[in-house]
């Protein structure tokens, strides 16, 4: 007898490798010459390559793909390519193509396949990108992505790594939805809490990247499979210490009471395993912990810029919609990387989120 195919078993971010994994793997692959064009490449842990065309042009190029997360093939279609466009918007550029990348059982429903697409087609659109084609192979499950292009201005790329000690944090999602997705595997998750988290994971990072243009950004990424504290670390490069105040972090509710109940992920516990070496928390709950760890699936931006531009942006970001939040700042580099904090309790924290 055939094994019926399951359309969700798991994925999003949290299928993604481990950061400690990759970094044992890309470290011995041969880079080759040096080229002045490469602005931006594999070995500088960001989010996307740059590679600079003309004096005032360069492209950004970025992969990313992965399994169903949600058992709906329209929405995992959405999610998956505002996941795959987001990199784009973390470097400062603007989406300018796409192609699609598809792996899928030859045996399933084709029209299954035609609602996945459909929904990536919808997200490249409303980034006003145009999807120009892609690759597709049978594979005994489902996975579905984009491959991307952008385009942006050499002088104004958001590295991730060029936060300057004084700056303040800025994330622009709120966390969970890593949490919120394996609770709902095992029918645990309320319906608002998943439609709070789809909601989120279909939000392009659009929005906040325009209003980044508007202000000096030193530093940004995007928040997805290494989890908010594993993303700040690459953040820091050995080179700066961050103080988090995680009482001001943006959470959906009920990513706290799964975790509270140990619905947690496995990437979830990799990235606390990589990342507690250089971290400390101070009067942090366990549950809240794990949403700092938690893989984000399509998650928001975090942003460095200076204490005088940070309030400016924040109340931009807010007038878009956004739940953003002044979540840390950074210091020159201490004795312990990470330090994170707790001030006052969830609930404060969740009644502003959910009146936002």
């Amino acid at each position: 007898m055939e094994k019926k195919i399951v359309f969700c078993k798991g994925g999003g971010c949290t299928a993604k490798l481990g950061a400690g994994v990759l970094d044992r793997v890309l470290s011995r692959l041969p880079k080759g010459p040096k080229d002045p064009g490469l602005l931006i490449g594999y070995d500088s842990k960001d989010d996307a390559a740059v590679y600079q065309l003309t004096e005032d042009t360069a492209i950004v190029q970025t992969l990313d793909f992965f399994p169903p997360m949600v058992k709906d093939p329209y929405i995992f279609g959405k999610i998956a390519a505002t996941n795959a466009l987001s990199d784009v918007y973390a470097m400062g550029g603007t989406v300018k193509t796409a192609l699609n990348i598809v792996c899928f059982p030859e045996s399933m429903d084709l029209n299954i396949l035609g609602e996945i697409m459909r929904g990536g087609a919808e997200k490249v659109l409303e980034a006003g990108g145009i999807l120009a084609g892609g690759h597709s192979i049978a594979d005994a499950d489902v996975k579905y992505g984009l491959s991307v292009t952008g385009v942006v201005h050499p002088g104004r790329i958001y590295p991730n790594n060029g936060g300057r000690a004084g700056d303040l944090l800025i994330l622009t999602k709120p966390l969970g939805v890593g949490i919120i997705c394996t609770a709902d595997r095992v029918e645990e998750a309320s319906q608002e809490a998943m439609d709070t988290a789809v909601r989120w994971m279909t939000t392009l990072n659009k929005y906040a990247a325009e209003c980044c243009q508007n202000y000096p950004i030193h530093a940004c990424t995007d928040v997805t499979g290494f989890g908010f504290l594993g993303h700040l670390h690459e953040m820091l490069d050995g080179k700066l210490s961050c103080h988090v105040h995680a009482g001001q972090i943006p959470v959906i509710p009920e990513a706290l009471d799964y975790a509270e109940e140990f619905l947690l992920t496995a990437a979830g516990q990799r990235n606390r395993n990589h990342v507690s070496p250089f971290l400390e928390f101070q009067g942090v709950p366990f549950a809240m912990e794990e949403v700092l760890f938690d893989p984000q699936t399509a998650g928001g931006l975090l942003i460095a810029l200076s204490p005088e531009e940070a309030p400016k942006l924040l109340a931009d970001l807010r007038d878009v919609g956004l739940p953003a939040r002044i979540v840390g700042e950074l210091t020159q580099r201490e004795e312990i990387e990470i330090t994170v904090t707790m001030d006052g309790n969830e609930t404060e924290n969740l009644e502003v989120l959910e009146h936002d």
